[in-house]
């Protein structure tokens, strides 16, 4: 997979293997709700760690590792 940004889509960073695990540890709301199911290809990950105030540096690290 290529590098994840903060222009990535949720939709492509769950493609990763226990890249869901990770959304969860940091808080990621996105991934247990079921509205954003219908948003994942939109959403990206930049924008919905800026709305929830979440650690998009360490989320970030530990996707691309």
């Amino acid at each position: 997979m290529k590098k994840i940004t903060i222009k990535t889509t949720l939709k492509k960073i769950l493609e990763s293997p226990k890249s869901e695990e990770v959304l969860i540890k940091y808080g990621v709301p996105c991934v247990s709700c079921p509205m954003a199911a219908f948003e994942l290809e939109e959403l990206e990950i930049g924008k919905v760690a800026k709305m929830y105030k979440l650690d998009l540096k360490s989320i970030l690290e530990e996707l691309n590792n």
